[in-house]
């Protein structure tokens, strides 16, 4: 069992990235040096996932060139959602448990990578 050491103030220091991941399961998604810090210190990578899926499989959320994904966790369950930048949600799904050291992350996508707000 990790430790996950993951903090909210951890995420100030990326502004902008240096490198871009190919996401394993869609070879179209990339993510940041942000998003995969996020991933290595919470545990998380299963939240990359949860947000590079449904750029494949579900219409509503392709159709969006501009997302915004919001993972709130409350008592180790989860609710992961995704809106159009101006609050109209497009895709909602409940975590049913979740041990994510954060009690709230959000995630940009945009032209096919998963990034954190700060890196936009």
């Amino acid at each position: 069992m990790s430790i996950k050491t993951l903090e909210a103030e951890d995420l100030n220091q990326f502004i902008g990235t240096e490198n871009w991941y190919r996401h394993a399961l869609v070879h179209s998604v990339t993510y940041t040096d942000g998003a995969k810090y996020v991933a290595d210190n919470g545990g998380a990578y299963w939240l990359l996932d949860e947000i590079a899926l449904p750029q494949k499989f579900n219409p509503a959320v392709k159709n969006e060139p501009f997302q915004v994904w919001k993972l709130t966790v409350s008592e180790r369950k989860g609710v992961l959602t995704c809106d159009d930048g101006d609050g109209k949600v497009v895709y909602t799904k409940p975590i049913p448990f979740t041990d994510f050291p954060l009690p709230e992350i959000k995630f940009y996508f945009t032209d096919n990578v998963i990034l954190l707000p700060s890196e936009y």
